[in-house]
């Protein structure tokens, strides 16, 4: 008879215009040709290990606990646990106890009221009674059963996304601190230099009195002055927003941020291998997550799809009822008890059903293109980013020499000025291009060492 049914209601189910697609993981098999490739990617490195200031470590530790989003994404694995036990409940038969009371009294004149006042019944008529009801929808289908499972599955999605909102918050600490740290050695940079154009000023306002060079050449030295002096001021407000920023993520109000006082130039970046492609889906918390989610939406076309077959529900009840207290307790004249079963099966109005399995499958899709995605976007991060690192790391020998060069021209162009054998444009120019030279080679230092933060964070680091 249920297979009957079954066979009967299938036949109904509307076909979907686009049909549940399956997820291509397909990768390439390295990052590139000149690529490390060892077994075990530096991913599985906790940032204990990676990150060597005792300060940043500190600030990590410290964010782990207190960071706002972090706790909010944890009480959303609590949420995903209960929903797991909600499911699970769903199985077991549903028992309910009753205790009641009542009075009645029903009208003279009607067929009860006559037949009650012949059999000499009270008039108000008083009730009692108390027992246990329980229902049980049996699940044929896997309705049940599915729903728990992806139920879990989401579960364990939303504990992937803890993860990565770790590896995310572990590498914007990381980073922020190396822009703390840039923006000191840029800052001393500047008010070192500030303090040499002070120092050359009076030199400069002496030979215009003795009429080597013009007043403009004092005035375009004052001007220089003044710029690189508020140039401070900006660099200055900088520290502050990014120490600002930090502490937000740290979870505190701003204060100042205690950081290492060794120079962001001395700094070596860490040594990263990473490891074959295809343990980006096991290490990188998002793709993970987005494996998950895609198995719990396929579960759910099926639950989607168990709508339009019939449901069984066996219910039962036993009990005692009377109308005087002290018979309640008689056994068997106020024992009352039944049992039975329902088939039930949609009919009319299948609408919902029929909108809800097209949306469950449209889920599927979602998820589907979301997970290659996924995939996609973690490839490309950490291709990219070992560019960055390998490109970098010859911009910097280069910027290396550039700043070597310069502030060898500063003293040249110095000596040669004072024995008016050179303008004051070129004075000026030297120490600006001096100048600019060393702030961008801080700033690829910074970028340096923030690289292999963003690659440790593309590798799925950082949550363990």
């Amino acid at each position: 008879m249920t297979l009957a049914c079954a066979l009967a209601f299938s036949s109904c189910i509307p076909t979907l215009a686009q049909q549940p697609r399956t997820a291509n993981t397909k990768m390439p098999e390295a990052f590139g040709p000149a690529v490390d490739t060892q077994t075990i990617g530096s991913a599985q490195q906790t940032w204990n290990e990676l990150f060597a200031d005792d300060k940043l470590k500190a600030l990590i530790d410290t964010a782990l606990k207190n960071n706002q989003e972090l706790n909010i994404v944890t009480m959303e694995i609590e949420l995903a646990k209960n929903e797991v036990t909600t499911r699970e409940g769903e199985f077991l038969p549903k028992v309910n106890a009753r205790l009641g009371a009542g009075l009645e009294k029903v009208g003279k004149y009607t067929s009860q009221g006559v037949s009650d006042e012949t059999h000499g019944v009270a008039e108000h008529l008083q009730d009692y009674g108390f027992g246990l009801a329980a229902s049980w929808e049996i699940d044929i289908w896997g309705k049940l059963r599915n729903a728990t499972k992806a139920a879990n599955l989401r579960y364990l999605a939303s504990a992937e996304g803890r993860k990565f909102t770790v590896t995310v918050l572990v590498g914007e600490i990381a980073k922020d601190y190396y822009e703390l740290l840039a923006l000191d050695a840029q800052l001393d940079v500047v008010q070192q230099s500030l303090q040499l154009q002070k120092e050359a000023l009076p030199v400069v306002r002496l030979q215009k009195e003795s009429a080597r060079v013009t007043d403009l050449a004092v005035k375009r030295f004052e001007a220089e002055v003044f710029k690189t002096e508020s140039r401070q001021y900006e660099i200055q407000q900088q520290i502050i927003e990014t120490e600002n920023h930090l502490n937000f993520l740290v979870g505190r109000f701003p204060q100042h941020v205690d950081r290492s006082d060794q120079r962001i130039t001395t700094m070596t970046p860490a040594a990263l291998h990473t490891g074959m492609p295809a343990q980006l889906l096991e290490n990188r918390p998002d793709v993970k997550r987005a494996e998950l989610d895609l198995a719990a939406t396929e579960l759910d076309v099926q639950v989607a799809r168990a709508s339009f077959f019939p449901t069984i529900e066996v219910k039962a009840s036993l009990g005692y009822q009377a109308f005087d207290i002290l018979r309640l307790l008689s056994t068997p004249a106020s024992l009352l008890y039944d049992l039975g079963a329902d088939l039930m099966a949609p009919l009319f109005n299948r609408k919902a059903i029929v909108a809800n399995y097209f949306s469950a499958n449209t889920k599927q899709i979602q998820a589907v293109w979301n997970y290659e995605r996924a995939i996609l976007r973690g490839y490309t991060e950490a291709a990219t980013q070992l560019a960055v690192i390998e490109n970098l790391g010859k911009r910097y020998e280069l910027r290396s020499h550039e700043v070597e060069k310069l502030t060898e021209s500063i003293e040249i162009s110095s000596g040669l000025f004072k024995s008016a054998r050179a303008d004051y444009i070129e004075v000026l120019t030297t120490r600006r291009d001096a100048l600019e030279s060393q702030l961008e080679l801080i700033e690829t230092k910074k970028q340096q060492l923030s690289a292999v933060a963003n690659l440790y964070q593309a590798l799925g680091g950082g949550w363990r």
